[in-house]
């Protein structure tokens, strides 16, 4: 698939932040021998604004078809197999039937096996969080939510999802609990392991003096809110220029000046110090 078939696979939803009234799950919650029957509500959307694909010449929309690179005929999908690459153009194939014997099959549990500290898990294993909400009985959720929030700590458990199989932290947030699913471990590439990062070298003091004095200058706490997609907003102001029929000027960002690094920093910490 192409970068542009790609783009146009992936389109983001456009979404409003209201709460779905849809569960993507409903299963519970396995303690030992305790329950807690709970649905997995999508929490996080991707607003964003969604092109197509068209036809300069006519304004159409295009598709995309399944073409065989050997004898460049279209492939219907009753013809297509999955194939695992073995050596350079040498596959060996796998029926559908094949594949799904051996998915793993969703026993509709969140299976806790320990409860860990919630800050030791490295966010960078992090992938997407789920609301939990209760179903059927709200008792048992509130009393599992309750003893989390009493003792900071969250449940590492194992989630199937379709298809998949995944890690995952059941913990609470803002009066409720919510799951995260987690990459594995082998997932996760360790930057020690790029050659480009190499050796560093040591900074000179004055450089790093100047540097903790910024970091300190501009320290604060973490708001989200304060950040907005820049992108989309100039997207966004394009489409409503173009449905007025308004002329599209495009300007040259300008380049930034290269500058010693000590000067650099000098520069900074005046900024700061303006302000």
């Amino acid at each position: 698939m192409t970068e542009q078939e790609n783009l146009e696979a992936t389109q983001t939803e456009k979404s409003s932040a209201a709460a779905p009234s849809r569960s993507i799950w409903s299963g519970s919650i396995t303690i030992g021998l305790v329950n807690v029957p709970v649905k997995l509500y999508s929490m996080i959307y991707d607003k964003g604004v969604a092109f197509h694909f068209l036809h300069k010449k006519d304004g159409h929309p295009l598709k995309y078809v399944k073409m065989c690179t050997k004898d460049d005929q279209i492939v219907p999908w009753n013809e297509v197999v999955r194939g695992y690459e073995v050596a350079k153009n040498e596959y060996i194939t796998f029926e559908k039937a094949e594949l799904d014997a051996v998915r793993p099959e969703s026993d509709k549990r969140i299976r806790i096996s320990k409860f860990v500290d919630y800050f030791s898990v490295d966010p960078i294993y992090f992938d997407r969080t789920y609301a939990l909400l209760p179903d059927k009985s709200k008792d048992a959720y509130s009393l599992l939510l309750k003893a989390l929030e009493k003792t900071n700590k969250a449940g590492a458990a194992r989630i199937t999802l379709r298809t998949k199989e995944y890690p995952a932290l059941l913990h609470t947030y803002k009066g409720a609990l919510v799951l995260t699913t987690l990459r594995y471990a082998y997932d996760v590439v360790d930057p020690r392991d790029f050659e480009k990062l190499g050796k560093l070298p040591e900074p000179e003091k004055s450089e790093l003096d100047l540097a903790v004095k910024i970091v300190k200058d501009l320290s604060g706490d973490f708001d989200i809110a304060e950040f907005e997609d820049t992108y989309m907003q100039r997207v966004q102001k394009l489409v409503e220029q173009k449905m007025k029929g308004e002329k599209i000027t495009v300007e040259k960002a300008p380049e930034g000046e290269a500058k010693n690094l000590m000067v650099a920093l000098r520069e900074t910490l005046k900024q700061l110090e303006k302000k």
